[in-house]
């Protein structure tokens, strides 16, 4: 097949993808169940870590795979949303899956999918029908093990069809309350769905009310449960704008000197996680990590969007803090960075805490572009800007994120720095902008 007919048939698959958002977020495994039956249930022969939280999903997910892949096993990641191609949500190794093979998986899916329907089973949305096709990829490739970040809460999330050997909870906070629930609480017991029997279940949750409902979940499973910062412990040693250095005192062993370039203290707390979930899998399953694995996976970790330091002349970090807790983090991160102004470019949804996100984010910066972010949950996004100019700092709107960050660009000094923040729908369309104009800045 030609590139340009790879090409092709690639879109046409991404636009099948596409057509099935029309069937929205439908909570309830029995379509996903359905599905992966008639699919001869290829979670059934996967090693899961399933992955849960509202923030730092993707990130300990990343870190957990990294350093299993540096112990030389073959590891598939699931995570969700993408961020420029729909193939960063299947990786195997730090590959994205080829355009062939989602053309070829698709294609073993869907007769099964239409059969479905046709016997009276309702339509599984595009989410599910995308944790069936990395499940069935991840099995056709025969990896060793399989990381998957839930998508949206839990329990009835379409991944929580899988047995974990691990089952973690970074955290839990106020987001996506329209569908888990309107206080910590209830979001918890939800999260807490993916806590299943004959499993393992490590959190990173500081919330007292949160951890009783995980330990009354992992009781109730006969399960055990690790808290990270009570059972294992870290500190923090130095940070630059690039890396960052700490020590973990672990379940076994003592890490001294680890290295990350994720950076902001709560990526510490996942990496901890991180290193938590696979010192477990030492214990409790005999699989073999060496020690220079968990240094090496650390080290060499990547992840876009996540405090990304994307340029250094001029200084420009993204980071899809998109929730209050996100914010919080990116606050407590942004006085690494050395410069004089800081120009905060910002996009929210509508189904956001966004008066509490300005409020904690808007009072660092010294002028607000705010932009809307490409999602029909967008709502009034010129409504952010209001509540921005209560802090009295300028500020503009521009609706499209490629225009906002280009006036940025324009905007900034040689010692400035340009803060890109908010959904990761806008991030995207900011990021791939700032790209490209990066490259017409090195092009002069």
């Amino acid at each position: 097949m030609s590139e340009k007919d790879l090409d092709q048939e690639y879109a046409e698959s991404l636009q099948y993808l596409a057509n099935l958002t029309t069937f929205g977020i439908n909570f309830g495994l029995g379509r996903i169940e359905e599905l992966l039956k008639r699919l001869g249930n290829p979670e059934k022969v996967l090693r899961i870590v399933h992955v849960g939280g509202t923030n730092g999903k993707g990130s300990t997910s990343v870190m957990i795979a990294r350093i299993l892949r540096e112990a030389g096993y073959k590891v598939g990641v699931f995570t969700s949303p993408h961020m420029h191609d729909y193939r960063e949500r299947m990786v195997i190794n730090g590959q994205m899956i080829p355009k062939e093979n989602v053309i070829q998986v698709i294609k073993r899916v869907r007769p099964f999918l239409e059969n479905m329907v046709a016997e009276g089973f309702e339509h599984p949305t595009e989410f599910e029908v995308s944790t069936a096709l990395a499940l069935l990829y991840f099995q056709e490739e025969s990896v060793d093990y399989a990381v998957i970040e839930v998508g949206l809460g839990g329990a009835i999330d379409s991944t929580n069809v899988v047995t974990p050997l691990v089952s973690v909870i970074t955290n839990v906070g106020m987001d996506h309350m329209d569908y888990l629930g309107s206080d910590v609480v209830s979001i918890a017991k939800v999260k807490a769905g993916i806590i299943k029997p004959q499993s393992v279940v490590v959190t990173a949750s500081e919330d007292p009310d949160v951890i009783t409902v995980l330990r009354e979940q992992a009781k109730a499973m006969n399960v055990p449960l690790w808290l990270v910062g009570e059972d294992v412990h870290w500190e923090s040693k130095w940070s630059g704008e690039l890396e960052q250095e700490f020590d973990h005192v672990g379940l076994h062993s003592t890490y001294l000197k680890l290295r990350l370039r994720l950076m902001g203290l709560h990526q510490l707390r996942n990496a901890a996680t991180a290193i938590t979930v696979c010192e477990v899998l030492q214990s409790e399953y005999d699989v073999k990590i060496p020690r220079e694995a968990f240094y090496a996976g650390l080290r060499e970790v990547e992840w876009v969007g996540r405090l990304e330091l994307l340029s250094l002349k001029p200084k420009i970090l993204l980071d899809g803090a998109h929730n209050v807790d996100g914010a919080r983090a990116l606050a407590q991160a942004l006085p690494l960075y050395e410069r004089e102004r800081l120009i905060l470019c910002l996009g929210m949804l509508a189904d956001k805490e966004r008066e509490k996100v300005v409020d904690m984010l808007v009072p660092l910066a010294d002028e607000l572009i705010i932009t809307r972010p490409n999602s029909p949950r967008a709502g009034d996004w010129r409504a952010l800007g209001k509540l921005a100019e209560r802090h009295g700092r300028p500020v503009t709107c521009l609706e499209d994120p490629k225009d906002a960050v280009i006036f940025a660009l324009e905007r900034l000094g040689e010692k400035d720095m340009l803060c890109v923040t908010g959904s990761i729908y806008m991030l995207a369309d900011a990021r791939q902008a700032l790209i490209d104009q990066l490259k017409k800045l090195t092009q002069r």
